[in-house]
């Protein structure tokens, strides 16, 4: 049933005019499990993409299980969306408070989002599109990945030493993140790296394990990464290494140094 607004507009657009809350259709079967049980399954589901946030699943009502879900006090107001209510879930024994949310009644610009219940992406256990687990939140379908292969020098220099000098670099393009370089370990002074117990994960590109340099007695965390399995969508880039470029001294491609940018995720 749709949605039909409740005669409010957002006031938040009023001093944001360019906020964007979209709404889009998910042609994916998305599952949400907790302690066992799947909560939500729904081949109906939609992906609210709004601006400086990652991307929310929101699933149809009569795709959530509602027998697991206990309506709560709890609320949150939203200058875009609306006034938010929660409800905690109940699977077993086990509970996740204030998991669940749904905008009952939202403000008119959004006022599709009425009829649907979103989840808090890590307080859940699992999240399956069609069979396939996915991890850290879900993939924004206007995010586009490129790995080139390109001849173009690249070197990496920190702290006087050449960390890496290669002509054969995979050159990976992501919507709106700085150019990432991956070098063949062989050209890459492994011998100035040791491991780092650190870790993190990309929905678009898997878990990634890092590298701290030690040179000249000075130590600096976590300078440089690789996927050993990545997804395969980026499966080329599979053990070459990459360095952040505001985390070394200079990053030279095509023989020109590239400016410093500010610090950026992977």
């Amino acid at each position: 049933m749709a949605h039909t607004g409740n005669g409010n507009s957002g006031p938040g657009y009023r001093e944001r005019p360019d906020y964007r809350v979209d709404f889009i259709p998910c042609a994916k079967r998305v599952r949400v499990g907790f302690n066992g049980e799947i909560v939500a399954d729904s081949t109906r589901s939609r992906l609210l993409l709004e601006t400086n946030h990652r991307p929310v699943y929101y699933f149809p009502r009569d795709d959530v299980r509602a027998d697991l879900l206990r309506r709560t006090a709890h609320s949150t107001h939203c200058p875009f969306k609306g006034d938010a209510s929660y409800w905690t879930v109940s699977v077993n024994g086990r509970e996740a408070e204030n998991a669940a949310w749904s905008y009952e009644s939202p403000f008119d610009e959004v006022a599709a989002i009425g009829d649907y219940v979103a989840f808090y992406w890590d307080r859940m256990d699992q999240w399956l599109e069609e069979d396939e687990e996915i991890a850290v939140h879900p993939r924004n379908p206007f995010v586009r990945i490129d790995v080139l292969a390109s001849r173009r020098r690249v070197r990496v220099a920190l702290a006087g030493e050449v960390l890496a000098d290669t002509e054969k670099a995979l050159f990976l393009f992501e919507t709106g993140m700085p150019v990432r370089y991956y070098i063949p370990p062989e050209d890459v002074r492994m011998d100035l790296l040791q491991d780092s117990n650190s870790t993190s994960s990309c929905p678009y590109k898997g878990t990634a394990r890092y590298w701290s340099a030690s040179i000249g007695g000075k130590q600096f965390e976590d300078i440089a990464w690789a996927y050993p399995v990545p997804l395969g969508e980026v499966r080329r880039i599979a053990g070459r290494v990459c360095f952040y470029d505001d985390r070394v001294d200079a990053v030279e491609v095509g023989g020109e140094t590239l400016p410093k940018p500010e610090p950026a995720s992977r």
